[in-house]
């Protein structure tokens, strides 16, 4: 059995291997829109090309997995290693679980080449794209190809507060300055609706959905705009009482967790990984169980699936730049 916690074989580096650094040289000039200088874009799809020089394509015996930044990692270790075995066999692979501890941290895994296959969060998967040539391909939804999460605003039940424009004076707790829903959605969105965030209210990062949550129902804080798919998880673990809550407010779908590609990875080994996720079943395992309502992978792509999510961060002057990324 493969070792599921190889930390200490993982520590990230902010130092880039001389073989990226002369990749970067070769490539000076192609086509990359957003891209980082790492990665060139000659088909126009928005994310980074397999290189064109064989050389540098990779074929790891060992395949390096990681999810989002969670409350408790060991935890979704576990959730995630029926996936793990059935990722092993199709791959005929080794498939470590890497538990990382934030999404700069995840990004920076990959850049370096020490990440191959990685669930990004919402906001965070563009920085991924471009900074880190990660390649989305999959997303989890129902078997009618629906899927996606809502952004929630919640607030305690007996907090006086049942509309967006009863925050004006509050303290009110965004997660991450890269989360969508947490974050960058409501910065978009409320203005239009008679709420502008650091204006009419005080804006507290609390570090994650989680933690939003949990402070809303101790009244830390007045409300907390959040995902949906967290908050319903919570909820089914028992983490918090759905009756000291309520919710003021809700958007529309947004396009959840994105699983993705180093785009370096051998095409052959590509095939097998798509296979992987996209012959998994979901019934009767602990993966399905956490995620409730979610049958199977579904193919994405990020061009068309990510516009939604572009169109809010460029409303929020986000950059893909490493430093933007490490403001978490």
């Amino acid at each position: 059995m493969p070792c599921r916690y190889p930390f200490a074989t993982l520590a990230l580096t902010s130092l880039l291997p001389l073989a990226l650094l002369v990749s970067a040289q070769a490539q000076a000039d192609c086509p990359r829109g957003d891209l980082d200088t790492l990665y060139c874009d000659e088909d126009g799809d928005m994310v980074a090309d397999l290189p064109a020089d064989e050389s540098e394509w990779i074929n790891p015996d060992t395949l390096i997995f990681a999810y989002t930044p969670v409350e408790d990692p060991a935890i979704y270790s576990d959730i995630w290693q029926p996936f793990i075995d059935h990722l092993e066999e199709v791959t005929e692979r080794n498939v470590r679980f890497f538990a990382v501890q934030s999404n700069s941290a995840q990004v920076e895994a990959m850049r370096s080449g020490r990440l191959h296959i990685a669930g990004f969060s919402t906001g965070p998967t563009p920085f991924a794209v471009n900074l880190a040539g990660a390649v989305p391909f999959a997303l989890m939804g129902s078997d009618d190809g629906q899927f996606g999460y809502t952004l929630q605003v919640y607030t305690h039940v007996d907090s006086g507060i049942d509309e967006l424009e009863d925050l004006h004076g509050k303290r009110v707790a965004h997660t991450s300055p890269t989360s969508n829903s947490g974050n960058l959605a409501p910065r978009a969105l409320f203005p239009d609706l008679g709420i502008v965030p650091d204006e009419d209210y005080e804006v507290v990062y609390s570090g994650s959905h989680d933690q939003s949550m949990l402070g809303v129902v101790a009244r830390d804080y007045d409300a907390a705009p959040v995902a949906s798919e967290v908050v319903e998880r919570m909820a089914a673990r028992g983490l918090y009482d759905e009756d000291e809550v309520k919710i003021i407010y809700e958007t529309d779908a947004f396009p959840t967790t994105s699983y993705n590609y180093a785009h370096n990875l051998h095409p052959d080994l590509v095939e097998k990984i798509k296979e992987a996720f996209f012959t998994f079943d979901f019934e009767g395992t602990a993966l399905g169980d956490e995620f409730e309502g979610v049958d199977k992978f579904i193919p994405i792509n990020y061009q068309e699936h990510w516009e939604v999510i572009r169109t809010i961060q460029a409303a929020n002057d986000v950059r893909y730049t490493r430093e933007d990324l490490e403001q978490e």
